[in-house]
């Protein structure tokens, strides 16, 4: 582990406003970070059917048996 300080001062920073992940339009309050209903459903479903997914390494030795 460092001793090296953490600079945190950009996590304190307000985010910009950025676009719909799906379409790029303005995002809703209600449907936050999407624009709308649509797009948060389209989102889900990309979950579902495993079209995103979470880069996972394996830990050595993990495919011994043992």
């Amino acid at each position: 582990m460092s001793d090296d300080p953490i600079d945190l001062s950009a996590a304190r920073r307000p985010k910009k406003a950025a676009g719909c992940p799906i379409c790029g339009r303005a995002p809703v309050m209600d449907f936050r970070p999407f624009c709308s209903k649509r797009c948060s459903d389209v989102d889900l479903s990309r979950w579902l059917g495993e079209v995103y997914r979470v880069p996972v390494e394996d830990a050595p030795g993990e495919d011994e048996p043992g």
